[in-house]
């Protein structure tokens, strides 16, 4: 691929709902009048997608030609299967009469932003190209190395991962990127807003010059417009769906609420006991916050789970498999879940903190109102927070720049949720039917974090590179007070030092016997320390 100076774009705008806003057209075209493969139209058809939502429509049969392609859309939309399918249709498996290409090396690489979208993308595009034996690699920080770099050494086809992690394979050369041929860049205004379009570019620079380029973003800041004109080649740019711009999905009622802090919670208790709920995200906007509210419903009866950046990787996949499953009906989460977390059944969101911008409080709520499905998302809004929510409602065009001061006891709280009179801020016993998170086992994906002294540290970095071991300096004084010694600090505090060093010179100090001066009838006596 050459990289062109100038990026000509050719605009195609679907007029056809897309998922998230209404159910697929009746005479929207099957994957298979686009010409997808009958193995993959097959695996499509087994999981119940038949016809093709706006974005595939439109998409597909341009990326499927090899042209580069920027989709501008948001998650809900249908776009994993818009450029997954274009991946399945090019690579080439053990299984294909063409043979294998190379050695297993990887042909197709998804760059996405946070594990959570790149666990569910890898999972989607598995599932498609399931019938062919596609093998399709979910790369990420916060756990082991060693099952991933196995994984690439037995071959895979597909690689979907977080920038930091490809890029410490990357450079060990555990992941060989020469024979990429089709690249996909997911939510690239997202990446830019946790500092990774450095890292992008890296791997971009990695990768060979003949390829095809995708990248996807609900909104096009400057720095994503200069990425693209970089490194894609007279792509074709196609909008689909609603963004911050446009607003949150029509199919999800919006519900704004003035609270008392104090009250949030008699609240949420009441809504999770609305007629018609199904599975339920509450976003907060701390970790110790989401903890807080998830050990209070789970108090009250609820079967609830919190995920946030504290959590070591097994435990926040636990938290999400139970909730996928259903053996927890209440997932308490910070913004680390609002984007790239799709399950299907979510019918309410709660907006348990305000967001801070209107499109923290798109992606937040987009959680709901999607494939077609309507959902209900309601907000609360803090007096503090009355400047920031007319800025979003402004944005957005909501009208609602005066939301009702509303309580627990306030009728208006249960007409408008379909909430019965009846029921209290504690789930009944008998409505208690969710086995709970504990049911679900966790399991050790090694080199996550870990909880010490009520702080959780991280073994690894924020997205992948492992972290060197230091010796605490706590340890260093817990060995010289059970010694009664003071270990020499230039013994142990050198760049080399590691815990051999500081056993070692705890073990010398120990062996001296302790020395004291005592002092009889004012006058000091030096003698051997002998226990008493």
């Amino acid at each position: 691929m050459t990289t062109e100076p100038e990026t000509t774009e050719t605009e195609t705008t679907p007029t056809a709902p897309v998922e998230g806003l209404a159910p697929v057209r009746p005479d929207s075209p099957t994957f298979e009048d686009l010409g997808v493969r009958p193995e993959t139209v097959a695996a499509l058809a087994d999981d119940g997608f038949i016809r093709t939502f706006a974005i595939q429509e439109y998409a597909l049969p341009i990326a499927m030609r090899g042209t580069d392609l920027i989709g501008q859309a948001p998650t809900g939309t249908g776009k994993t299967l818009g450029f997954g399918i274009p991946l399945l249709e090019a690579v080439v498996t053990p299984r294909d009469p063409a043979g294998p290409v190379g050695d297993g090396r990887p042909q197709a690489l998804v760059v996405v932003p946070t594990r959570e979208l790149g666990l569910q993308v890898a999972r989607d595009i598995s599932r498609a190209g399931r019938t062919r034996g596609v093998r399709v690699l979910a790369i990420y920080g916060g756990v082991a190395y060693e099952p991933q770099t196995e994984a690439l050494a037995k071959g895979v086809e597909i690689v979907v991962g977080t920038p930091g992690r490809l890029l410490d394979l990357a450079k060990g050369r555990q992941l060989k990127l020469d024979q990429i041929r089709q690249l996909v860049l997911d939510e690239a205004d997202r990446m830019l807003d946790l500092g990774f379009l450095e890292d992008v570019e890296k791997i971009l620079a990695m990768l060979p010059q003949q390829r095809q380029t995708m990248l996807f973003s609900a909104t096009m800041p400057e720095p994503i417009v200069a990425l693209a004109r970089r490194f894609l080649s007279r792509p074709v740019t196609i909008h689909a769906g609603h963004d911050s711009r446009t607003g949150p999905s029509p199919q999800t009622r919006q519900i704004i609420y003035r609270t008392h802090p104090l009250n949030k919670l008699e609240i949420v208790a009441r809504i999770l006991q609305a007629g018609g709920r199904g599975l339920t995200m509450i976003f907060t906007r701390t970790k110790r916050n989401a903890d807080r509210v998830a050990e209070d419903l789970d108090f009250r009866g609820f079967a609830a789970a919190a995920v946030h950046g504290d959590l070591g990787q097994s435990a926040r996949e636990r938290a999400l498999r139970a909730f996928r499953a259903g053996k927890v009906d209440v997932l308490v989460a910070t913004d680390v879940a609002a984007r790239g977390l799709d399950v299907t059944g979510v019918t309410h969101v709660i907006n348990y903190d305000c967001p801070d911008d209107p499109d923290q409080y798109t992606h937040r709520i987009g959680r709901t109102g999607r494939a077609g499905a309507s959902g209900v998302a309601v907000t609360f809004v803090d007096w503090e927070d009355m400047p920031r929510w007319r800025l979003i409602d402004k944005s957005l065009g909501l009208e609602l720049p005066d939301p009702p001061e509303t309580y627990h006891t306030s009728p208006h709280l249960l007409t408008d949720l379909g909430i019965a009179g009846s029921v209290t801020g504690t789930l009944p016993s008998a409505e208690r039917t969710r086995v709970g998170l504990s049911a679900e086992v966790e399991v050790d994906l090694g080199g996550g974090r870990r909880r010490t002294g009520g702080r959780a540290r991280r073994a690894s970095t924020s997205d992948g590179g492992g972290a060197q071991p230091k010796t605490p300096r706590r340890r260093r004084r817990r060995i010289g007070e059970a010694t009664g010694s003071t270990v020499d600090q230039s013994t142990v505090d050198g760049p080399a030092a590691d815990t051999s060093t500081v056993e070692a010179a705890a073990e010398s100090a120990a062996a001296k016997p302790r020395r004291r001066r005592r002092r009889r009838g004012g006058r000091s006596a030096g003698g051997t320390d002998t226990a008493a």
